[in-house]
């Protein structure tokens, strides 16, 4: 996308171009197997061998090994196993091997993961235990001396994947001293961003992954200290000198080694200084256009090439959201870890409060970065923050008052907000404490006035005596139900209700009490993600459009519509090619508009589309349930189609 701003280097990286070129050469002239002793295949080892020596260079591994393996993972895996394996011979031959497996609070999760996997499968039946880290993410140096005589193995970072923290390697390292323990460093996000002299630490293992420098992904190194215990995880043919078998990847380990080449010689990549220069412009923009913004970890203590913050009152889904929009990209902390949603477990482990490490998000660039990206990439944080006002998320300089009807949910559970622009007035129906400080600043944005706290449990807080409660030109009328709960009648006045905002009630138990055809307004998305009806119809098949579909469609159906469901700051970022397409109907106000729709007497195709394709499903699929037949979605969202 050639708009694209690419900002999540912690992830992954684009490819260097002397590195696809050195690929495409392997491939194509020095494609022989090295493990062959005829011209063409000594030709390969001997590219083989240069890429070794250059690597060793570069690290400083002194007599140390150099093994090409898949990537970081494998690399773990092989120190593990390695580490394991001398631990049960020690112990088996009656000597000192420690008891403990001790590993940073937060590694990476293949780290803890690898650990508890081999531990179960070695049966060597040692104790996992996470060291801790401060305030700062460095870990707790203490603790460490404390653990220190009973470690078999410790496993550290050299820096932090999802905030750049970097570690104290002399300060842990001096507590290990007389320690059996070996140690292991993941250096992933180290390579090209600290410098690195291994031979001249204690580290027994250090893992590394070319794809976090602008190298392919599917190659990686592993560097094991002279005289450290080493199992090879995989035997079979003996190559990398029986250490790793299974024919080399030349084509990947060229293009690492024009990486560590372009490292070598300089003049590629970005100095530290400049690198300094462009998170502080970064930072201050994100500053600028996110007020109360908390940056998760110091400076002075992180790599100059992550930026992890977090936004009071917005979660990571809803920043992501919106960066994404403007063609921004970003993360939640790891890649490995983005599509659990669950609060960041390294954030935790700082002990930042809760809505920092459940609203985290990470900003990350590799070396290769210039002044124009960086300006460019500013000024989209900017148009970022401009949406944010527009919407009134940020409490200020917000646009037209919304009116009608406002889905927000949390947790699985729905809030219900009546809103009546030309009056200023609103009743909030189930709120929920964690949407609290929302509401408020949404309400303070557009000047509304709360008349009512609703809740379809108990009925609780009506605030007028009859059964109707007036919000300028709608109407709620409250409706007792058999089990004890209530459920309300939103209507426009003088007209018939449209919405029954029901709660928790069984759809079932409300026939008779609410007109048929009215739409129903669940408390939670077990029981529907936005709205149903009594007589739900089954969402078809056919409503899933790939962008060649979707334009097709278009092309033949002149009065169809195409509808961007995101939410109003995000079509607020989004770019003009992609705005000028569409009509924005947010998710949270498609049960307001779906009365207009239903009432059409001959029916447009409608055509939803979102970031990804999950809310435009969630859309589609609603309105074919409640039986409106022509309702489709853009599959795989604006991220697999054409629509910019």
């Amino acid at each position: 996308m050639d708009n694209e701003i690419y900002l999540d280097g912690n992830a992954t990286s684009a490819v260097l171009p002397a590195a696809l070129r050195a690929a495409v050469y392997a491939m194509e002239a020095r494609y022989g197997n090295p493990s062959s002793t005829h011209g063409t295949g000594l030709q390969a080892r001997a590219m083989l061998d240069a890429a070794r020596a250059r690597a060793a260079r570069l690290l400083g591994t002194g007599s140390g090994r150099i093994m090409f393996n898949s990537g970081a993972t494998e690399g773990i895996q092989t120190a593990v196993l390695s580490a394991l394996c001398a631990v049960r011979a020690r112990r088996a031959a009656g000597k000192a091997a420690g008891s403990l497996l001790v590993y940073g609070a937060t590694e990476h999760k293949a780290v803890p993961e690898s650990l508890a996997h081999w531990n179960a499968l070695l049966g060597t039946g040692l104790e996992l235990v996470a060291l801790p880290v401060g305030a700062d993410g460095r870990h707790d140096l203490q603790a460490l001396r404390r653990l220190a005589p009973e470690a078999a193995f410790v496993c550290t970072m050299a820096a932090n994947n999802e905030t750049g923290v970097i570690s104290d390697l002399a300060g842990i390292a001096a507590a290990l001293e007389g320690s059996p323990a070996l140690w292991m460093v993941d250096c992933v996000q180290a390579l090209g961003k600290l410098p690195l002299d291994l031979a001249d630490t204690r580290i027994d293992y250090a893992p590394f992954s070319g794809h976090k420098l602008y190298a392919p992904k599917g190659i990686g190194m592993l560097y094991v200290r002279a005289g450290a215990p080493f199992t090879p995880l995989m035997k079979g043919g003996g190559q990398e000198a029986g250490e790793r078998s299974g024919t080399e990847n030349m084509a990947g380990i060229a293009a690492l080694d024009a990486v560590l080449a372009a490292l070598e010689e300089g003049g590629t990549f970005r100095s530290h200084a400049e690198l300094h220069g462009f998170r502080d412009r970064l930072a201050q923009a994100l500053r600028q256009a996110l007020p109360g913004i908390a940056f998760n970890a110091p400076f002075d203590k992180t790599l100059p090439t992550t930026l992890n913050f977090s936004v009071p009152g917005l979660s990571s889904k809803e920043l992501l959201d919106l960066f994404d929009a403007a063609a921004l990209r970003v993360s939640a902390g790891s890649a490995c870890s983005a599509a659990k949603a669950q609060p960041s477990y390294v954030l935790d482990a700082m002990g930042l409060p809760e809505w920092r490490s459940s609203s985290a998000v990470r900003l990350s660039f590799g070396p290769l970065i210039d002044e124009a990206t960086v300006a460019k990439a500013c000024a989209r944080i900017a148009r970022c923050g401009d949406a944010l006002r527009l919407s009134g998320l940020l409490g200020d300089g917000a646009a037209a008052r919304p009116d009608g009807l406002l889905q927000l949910t949390a947790d699985g559970r729905h809030t219900w907000l009546v809103l009546d622009a030309a009056s200023g007035t609103c009743a909030v129906i189930d709120p929920q404490p964690a949407l609290a400080d929302r509401i408020g600043t949404l309400l303070g944005a557009h000047g509304f006035r709360l008349a009512a706290r609703l809740s379809t449990h108990d009925g609780g807080a009506w605030p007028v005596s009859g059964d109707t409660l007036h919000l300028g030109s709608r109407s709620l009328r409250r409706v007792a139900l058999d089990t004890g709960g209530v459920c309300y009648l939103l209507a426009l006045e003088g007209d018939t209700p449209r919405h029954a905002l029901t709660g928790s009630a069984d759809p079932a138990g409300l026939a008779g009490l609410v007109p048929p055809d009215i739409l129903l307004c669940p408390a939670t998305e077990a029981q529907a993600a936005l709205c149903t009806t009594l007589r739900p119809c089954a969402a078809a098949a056919d409503m899933h459009l790939d962008s060649t579909a979707v334009a097709a469609l278009l092309r033949n159906s002149p009065g169809a519509l195409l509808v961007d469901v995101r939410e109003l700051h995000e079509h607020a970022a989004a770019l003009p090619s992609t705005r000028a397409q569409a009509v924005n109907i947010p998710l949270s106000r498609l049960a307001g508009e779906l009365p207009r729709w239903l009432a059409q007497a001959e029916p447009v195709p409608l055509v939803f589309f979102c970031r990804s394709g999950n809310r435009s499903a969630r859309a589609a699929s609603c309105l074919r349930s409640v039986g409106y037949a022509q309702a489709y979605h853009m599959h795989g969202g604006i991220a697999l189609s054409d629509l910019r």
